[in-house]
């Protein structure tokens, strides 16, 4: 067994609820100043018996476990949650740094998520990440950073998230960019690298954390569910004009969560897609330099509209609910998909009606 694998056994065993973390904190297993709440384990087969024995005698998981001449790990408890839904979940956001990213991270972590942001923006996720632990909550946020498109970053984001937390239960695959064009306008190197990052780094997302994931399932009791979470879009729906590297990209993400699902429901791993529509409050829509209502006001895209304002509102006015999609639209579509048990392999639509299931 490798560190990790020992590392997300005895946070699966040490935890009858979900809700404790458990970190690496000396790679000797030096078992001379073991305590009374010590679970000292000679062999690493031998971890599922030693906790079987621990809990005959024991309410309450050991504080510290040593697998002897190996390695001591801590083991904490979140305690008291309150109305909290997802307490002790160690969750991973991928390009959780801003935009819809730090929104998911945020609302998550007052949910009770350990928060793990991954992004290429070291500045500005450390900074968020310290904002987060400021709050003094039992859980905790981490920032790594973090290339989608390279797998042995991906890699290494799985295996830190592993060492501070002892395990991972939710993937939530959201880095991607977007880079519109017709044929006559898109150089294969851009679409090259949208594809890598919105499409292939879904699959390294996949790959990575489901490596974690299953090793938690075979120490788990079977009722501990998993989550590998794309956020798509609505343009993984429908096909998007002068658009299509981000479509194609989206549309093969469907094809990949529906394929992972059946895979991995074995595992208690869930796979689906988020697809939200357009989030008109971010930067993406609303930079005022170069944004896309700025670029469609320069392009003349909507007739005889004569400021940012008028472009929005037309974009708005294609949408049933007669607004963008907002970041707490996507996390209550996340919050679903982690609270049941029972749906695997879907596209989730958020989109204020506008793109409909068929």
């Amino acid at each position: 067994m490798d560190i990790l694998e020992i590392l997300s056994a005895v946070r699966m065993l040490a935890s009858k609820n979900g809700l404790v973390t458990c970190r690496l904190t000396d790679e000797k297993g030096d078992v001379s100043d073991a305590g009374v709440k010590t679970l000292v384990i000679e062999k690493p087969e031998e971890i599922k018996n030693s906790f079987g024995e621990w809990f005959k005698e024991n309410t309450e998981a050991p504080e510290t476990v040593v697998l002897k001449d190996v390695c001591s790990i801590a083991v904490s408890s979140l305690g008291e949650t309150g109305r909290q839904r997802i307490p002790g979940r160690v969750v991973i956001v991928t390009g959780g740094a801003q935009g819809f990213g730090a929104g998911i991270a945020e609302e998550l972590f007052e949910e009770g998520a350990n928060i793990v942001v991954a992004d290429l923006n070291e500045e500005v996720g450390s900074e968020m990440v310290g904002k987060l632990n400021a709050k003094d909550y039992a859980n905790k946020a981490l920032f790594v950073k973090t290339d989608v498109s390279d797998p042995d970053s991906v890699e290494n984001l799985v295996k830190e998230t592993t060492l501070r937390f002892g395990g991972l239960d939710v993937m939530i695959s959201n880095a991607g960019i977007l880079r519109a064009g017709g044929l006559d306008e898109m150089d294969p190197k851009t679409f090259e690298i949208m594809t890598k990052v919105n499409y292939t780094g879904y699959f390294y997302c996949a790959k990575y954390s489901s490596k974690v994931m299953k090793i938690q399932s075979e120490y788990s009791d079977g009722n501990h569910f998993m989550d590998i979470i794309q956020i798509n879009s609505k343009s993984g729906l429908k096909g998007s004009n002068r658009n299509f590297a981000y479509a194609g990209g989206k549309f093969g993400g469907i094809g990949l969560t529906q394929s992972f699902a059946l895979e991995l429901m074995p595992n208690q791993i869930k796979v689906n897609s988020i697809c939200p529509g357009n989030f008109f409050d971010g930067p993406l829509w609303s930079n005022p330099e170069n944004g896309l209502f700025v670029q469609y006001l320069k392009a003349g895209k909507v007739p005889g509209a004569k400021t940012i304002e008028d472009v929005k509102k037309f974009y708005e006015n294609q949408v049933p609910a007669r607004r963008g999609c907002r970041v707490i639209d996507v996390v209550r579509a996340i919050l679903y998909a982690i609270e049941q048990e029972y749906e695997t392999g879907q596209a989730i639509p958020v989109t204020g009606g506008q793109e409909m299931l068929k």
